[in-house]
């Protein structure tokens, strides 16, 4: 064994790479700009990968490892730089993934995203959601968001999160952090106990199933800004997934609750740039307007996508649409669009018309 993870954690820093593999039967093997290359090292061992896992673990999240065959947690490395790490089990051996969390937060300009998303953060209540697959810049974006209210507005702001990723310092605001796993068990339970801890604003890492989404909703609706994050793609499929996790006899009050409680949905997506080493976020944005608000209430979520397209003078645009505006500023490529976009088939005929 000749790498500490301490080591692996500075390279990592150093070369601006956003992950580290280590499993057993291959080098230690960084992610950076989203390509994947092995470390100058031997391969590693079961030992090798175990004494790895052991070295940055703690002993709850060991505890929880050999119970259930993995666990997640954040890890500060020094003043230089925090991780995300999900430890496994596969085949029988340890493995570990670390994700460097970026300690700087962004603006809106550097993210990318618009003025109208900005403006969200200045209302006093209502929901607004951010999605996309996993590693697709969820967390930063909310980070810029929180960071944006933390630094114009007096509010107290309760975050729930899992693990911890950026820390916000006190500003005008105050930020309390609540990790579930250490600070409380769970997302429901956290977010239960949230609205009796007088909160203005509140940051739900994971809306993970009804419970959470209905509380969540009815704290929207009862004068409180809530921010939240699910795993899909597009507001219109958005929609559909938070109605779904309800039963039949539930699903129309819930419509009109969210048509009511939801303020804008930013879905997004991570690609490799093309005019610069990095990456660069692609966004569909979804502000709420009355022709929305219809669609939601009388389960017509299918006519979203035209009413985001024909509302770009209220900051409204689709996912596909952004993309061709990255590629035409040469900032992604064809391929990467292609892969990111919404409908591929349309897209790719919507493409050869505009000769791209």
């Amino acid at each position: 064994m000749h790498l500490s993870m301490s080591q692996l954690f500075d390279l990592l820093v150093e070369e601006n790479a956003s992950d580290v593999h280590i499993t057993v039967g291959r080098p230690p093997v960084v992610r950076k700009h989203g390509r994947l290359r092995d470390v100058r090292h031997p391969p590693l061992t079961p030992a090798d990968t175990m004494a790895l896992v052991e070295s940055v673990a703690p002993e709850r999240m060991l505890t929880e490892f050999r119970e259930r065959g993995s666990a997640d947690f954040g890890l500060p490395h020094g003043t230089r730089a925090r991780f995300r790490v999900a430890i496994f089990r596969q085949r029988g051996h340890a493995a570990m993934v670390c994700r460097l969390i970026p300690s700087k937060l962004l603006s809106f300009e550097e993210i990318g995203l618009p003025k109208q998303v900005q403006e969200l953060c200045d209302r006093p209540r209502g929901l607004v959601l951010v999605t996309g697959p996993t590693g697709s810049g969820k967390t930063t974006t909310l980070a810029t968001m929180i960071d944006y209210i933390n630094t114009n507005e007096d509010t107290h702001i309760i975050t729930i999160e899992d693990p911890i990723e950026y820390y916000h310092a006190h500003k005008k605001s105050i930020v309390n952090q609540r990790e579930v796993g250490v600070d409380v068990p769970s997302f429901s339970e956290a977010l239960r106990r949230a609205l009796r801890q007088d909160p203005d604003v509140i940051l739900l890492g994971e809306m993970r199933d009804m419970e959470t989404i209905a509380t969540a909703i009815t704290a929207a609706e009862t004068g409180h800004l809530v921010f939240g994050t699910l795993h899909t793609t597009g507001s219109a499929r958005t929609m559909d997934r938070i109605i779904d996790q309800f039963p039949a006899d539930q699903q129309e009050q819930i419509r009109v609750q969210l048509s009511v409680s939801i303020l804008g949905v930013v879905s997004q997506v991570l690609m490799p740039r093309e005019d610069k080493p990095g990456m660069i976020a692609g966004f569909e944005v979804m502000i709420m307007s009355p022709a929305v608000e219809n669609h939601i209430r009388k389960a017509e979520t299918f006519k979203i996508p035209s009413t985001i397209q024909t509302s770009r003078n209220v900051g409204m645009f689709l996912l596909d649409e952004h993309l061709t505006e990255l590629l035409k500023a040469g900032k992604i490529n064809r391929e990467t669009a292609l892969s990111k976009s919404a409908n591929q088939r349309s897209y790719r005929s919507k493409l050869e018309e505009l000769g791209l």
